[in-house]
């Protein structure tokens, strides 16, 4: 077991003002998360912190991890998608999500109940690993360029070469906050409000 584990169990994850209090959300899914910790690690899988959360790795690959939640408690595999889910309990974690798939619980008897379960979708993620399959992401292409914002990288060349030179995972956040607004005017008024930082080659976050 990790020690740094065992800090996040007492003191959250530290993303956060509330970390380290009663009111930290980690708190609040104790006895789920212990569970599922102990549950992975006897799937023979190491423990790390990454991203400031339990990551459970093979041979320095990332299968699945174990996180709080305000709502619920978490396991999440890395390339969930390409799991076969006969239970059909993985959720994606977002709509927009390709990879990963989740397993909500609100309670430990839940977790109880899907055991057996729990640890084949383990043992199959492991395999997956192993045979070293890849998720097929979509391309950059493939997302919807709103309207508004074709019209402006139409009329201003500068804009169209700025754009093209981001990064795919920079070019699909502009692209789904940009798709995201349902009215026509609010579009254009983020298209209008991000022109600058796309000009700087800054992505949707920076």
């Amino acid at each position: 077991m990790n020690p740094e584990i065992d800090s996040y169990l007492q003191e959250g994850c530290g993303r956060c003002s509330l970390g380290g209090t009663p009111q930290c959300k980690v708190h609040s899914w104790q006895q789920e998360l212990k569970y599922l910790r102990q549950l992975v690690l006897s799937c023979g899988l190491t423990e790390e912190l990454k991203w400031s959360v339990p990551c459970y790795t093979h041979n320095g690959h990332v299968i699945a991890m174990v996180a709080a939640f305000k709502e619920n408690a978490i396991l999440s595999f890395f390339k969930g998608a390409l799991l076969k889910d006969e239970n059909g309990i993985l959720k994606k974690p977002g709509k927009n999500s390709q990879a990963g798939r989740v397993i909500r619980f609100t309670n430990i008897e839940e977790i109880i109940a899907l055991e057996d379960v729990l640890k084949t979708y383990i043992f199959e993620a492991l395999e997956v690993n192993e045979q070293g399959k890849k998720v097929t992401y979509k391309n950059i292409r493939d997302y919807e360029v709103p309207e508004e914002f074709q019209e402006r990288l139409d009329a201003d060349a500068d804009l169209k070469e700025a754009f093209e030179a981001l990064t795919p995972g920079r070019q699909k956040g502009y692209l789904l906050y940009f798709a995201g607004a349902k009215q026509s005017k609010t579009r254009v008024s983020r298209v209008e409000k991000y022109i600058p930082k796309i000009l700087k080659g800054l992505g949707f976050h920076d």
